[in-house]
């Protein structure tokens, strides 16, 4: 076999993509000739990443069942039967070694058809809550990869089940720091220390009026901003930020470039969703962290705890944000405390997620694949 055909299924948030591409990175660097295929849904992020990496991409029809009641959920048993007919002959004809599946809706059908075809297949779990997918297909994939040791009480009666962080893409450590800089406008002769807002893709309302509030007083402290705030709440943000220096305060609905925010950042203020908590051990960022409140089972609490507990992180609640976000800054942006936080985060790292997982891929290809 002179490469290994690879099916990865997730998507509808960047939290089950990013790691995804991360893991067929790593398969392409062990295996260059290898052939990777991504499924995903219309209109989600994934049906614009993924084209953009040069891997092949494929859609099924397949949303998620509201637990509230809609009009949509009508849908469903049709989209369900659909999306397990296109499963079959995506399988069929692409004939991968392994399926793997990173969570989210999408990846249901493709993992259940692959178990249905006797293909190998694996599935990894990000959040310390597991999700709906991964816990009703654990006992038909080969291989559960999960992200916190808390997770495995979730799976007392499974035996392949491993502990191997979430994966992140090596790009967030290549950095040319004056390209970073540049980036946003900043000096990087000036020492200033710089906090890094962000709230995922969409903001965080309760975020960006925290740092409304107190923008005067982080001005005061002669403190650097790079502030991402959402579509819907970028126009405010300008306004509240236009009598600011802009080598001082730089403010966009979307960070493109989160490889540099992270460089020149010394303290982020961000959700807790498991990439980030990812993407910040693996460079040993110290952080705020607010917990998305309505995240399923909490998760990104849970998420939060993780790194509070062993002291690279300090937590606050989405409705006391607004309140103690200048104090908890105040309190961290000390030299020896962020240093500290910065060791405690490193240590919580798995920096070789995505390769470990890709080694197991490709193990999965040897022993049970393609003959």
């Amino acid at each position: 076999m002179s490469s290994i055909r690879v099916i990865l299924a997730g998507g509808g948030t960047g939290g089950h993509l990013f790691p995804a591409i991360a893991i067929a990175d790593e398969i392409k660097k062990i295996e260059p000739k290898s052939e990777i295929l991504f499924i995903g849904t219309k209109g989600k992020i994934e049906s614009q990443v993924v084209p953009q990496t040069g891997y092949q991409f494929a859609t099924i029809w397949i949303s998620g069942f509201h637990r509230d009641m809609r009009i949509k959920n009508l849908l469903f048993p049709l989209k369900v039967i659909v999306s397990m007919i296109q499963a079959y002959t995506i399988i069929k004809q692409f004939k991968p070694d392994v399926v793997i599946g990173t969570g989210g809706y999408v990846s249901g059908p493709i993992l259940r058809m692959a178990a249905y075809l006797k293909v190998p297949s694996l599935i990894h779990e990000q959040n310390s809550y597991p999700g709906v997918t991964t816990r009703l297909l654990a006992p038909k994939v080969n291989e559960v990869h999960l992200t916190f040791e808390s997770s495995k009480k979730y799976f007392p009666a499974l035996e392949n089940v491993f502990i191997t962080g979430n994966p992140t893409r090596q790009n967030l450590e290549n950095v040319n720091q004056k390209d970073a800089y540049e980036f946003f406008g900043f000096e990087a002769e000036n020492k200033s220390k710089t906090i890094l807002v962000f709230g995922g893709s969409l903001g965080a309302a309760a975020i960006n009026r925290a740092v409304e509030r107190w923008l005067d007083e982080l001005m005061k402290k002669n403190l650097r901003l790079i502030w991402q705030t959402g579509a819907e709440e970028e126009m405010r943000a300008k306004e509240k930020a236009a009598k600011y220096p802009r080598n001082q305060i730089w403010v966009s609905s979307f960070i493109h470039r989160m490889d540099y925010a992270y460089f020149v950042s010394d303290l982020v203020i961000c959700r807790a969703g498991a990439t980030t908590i990812a993407e910040l051990t693996r460079l040993g960022k110290p952080a705020i962290l607010v917990p998305y409140p309505h995240a399923a089972a909490n998760h990104q609490a849970e998420n939060a705890v993780s790194l509070a507990q062993s002291g690279a992180a300090k937590i606050i609640s989405d409705d006391e944000v607004e309140e103690k976000l200048f104090n908890e800054i105040t309190q961290v942006l000390d030299d020896s405390i962020l240093a500290r936080m910065s060791e405690q985060s490193k240590k919580i790292g798995k920096p070789n997620a995505a390769s470990d997982i890709a080694q197991r891929v490709i193990q999965l290809s040897k022993v049970y694949g393609r003959k």
